[in-house]
This record gives C-alpha cells, sequence and structure tokens, in this order.
C-alpha cells in the first residue's frame, strides 16, 4: 500500500547530493518507492517530484502535467515515473517563466530553461524510452532532473531580484 513521503525542505543535505543510480529498477523497494512518489505527486497535485525531495538520494523523479488555474496553457500528461534519467541534446532556444518548489515553500523565482530536450530514461517495467519534450513539459523535465544533481531552481536563476512570495505572484498574475 502507497504511503505519502515527507518533503524534504532547502537546507537538508539530501537535496544538495547527486543521486544514487538505479541498479534494479524491479528491487521492491524501488517500486515501492515508485508508488509512493506517484501517491505523494497526486495528493499534492504537483508537476513532479524527485526521490531526493523524499529524502531518497535515488535517480527517480515523477513528473505529471494537467492545466490548473496559474497555469491555464498546461499540457495533460499523466504521472510518470523516470528512472536514470539523462538529457541528451538542449536545444538553444531557452523559455523564462515562474518556477516553484515543494521544497522551497512560499516563493517563486523566474528561470531561463531550454525549450526543448531529447532524453532518454527507463519506466517502473525497466523499458527505455527516448523522447522529444517540448516547452511546459522539457521545463519540468530539467526542473526535477536538477533535483537528481543536487540542484534547485534557485541555483539557476540569473537575476536574484526574480524572487516573489506565493502572495505576490498571484497579485501579479491577477493584473496580468
Amino acid at each position: 500500500m502507497s504511503k505519502l513521503l515527507q518533503i524534504a525542505e532547502l537546507g537538508r543535505p539530501v537535496l544538495r547530493q547527486k543521486a544514487e543510480t538505479v541498479e534494479c529498477i524491479t528491487d521492491p523497494v524501488i517500486q515501492d518507492l515508485i508508488d509512493d512518489l506517484l501517491a505523494t505527486t497526486k495528493e499534492i497535485d504537483s508537476f513532479g517530484l524527485a526521490a531526493p525531495q523524499v529524502h531518497s538520494a535515488t535517480r527517480i523523479f515523477v513528473m505529471a502535467s494537467e492545466p490548473t488555474p496559474d497555469y491555464p496553457d498546461a499540457p495533460q500528461m499523466d504521472p510518470t515515473a523516470v528512472i536514470n534519467p539523462r538529457i541528451k541534446v538542449k536545444s538553444q532556444e531557452m523559455v523564462e517563466g515562474w518556477e516553484r518548489c515543494l521544497s522551497i515553500p512560499g516563493i517563486r523565482g523566474k528561470v531561463q530553461r531550454h525549450k526543448q530536450i531529447e532524453v532518454e530514461y527507463s519506466i517502473r517495467d525497466g523499458r527505455q524510452v527516448n523522447a522529444t519534450l517540448d516547452g511546459m513539459l522539457a521545463v519540468i523535465f530539467q526542473h526535477e532532473f536538477d533535483h537528481l544533481d543536487g540542484l534547485v531552481y534557485l541555483d539557476r536563476m540569473i537575476n536574484m531580484r526574480n524572487i516573489v512570495t506565493e502572495k505576490e505572484f498571484k497579485r501579479i498574475k491577477s493584473i496580468g
């Protein structure tokens, strides 16, 4: 039975270490972690959640997407476990957008990310996936991928003046 996992907040060492490669995807411990990540992602209604964010230095994350009030144009993507991911190619074109992170509650920051990426990863049954991700899905992938290398979105910010509280973000969004 899946359980909801506790989110590690910025300052926890697990968020700043490089996660370990998953050697045996079918290991029951790994399968349980995937179930718990999926259940936690669904419960907290998030676009993604990386294993280091739940105190497990493992190269796994979940990504999902659906339209929300803050992101009405978000594409629909069922929650997917991404294991041992690699980014093979990054576009030169960049996009800038507001990001937030469960491990850094209460604030958002403007971050530049590659608009399109070519990726490779395994899914929970061990099959290999090769995909080209564009726009928001590329951003989500890069955000979660960074967690596996001990990075958070603040590390990617060009201008630290582009940090706002969640309350201020809602005000900015409401005025257009």
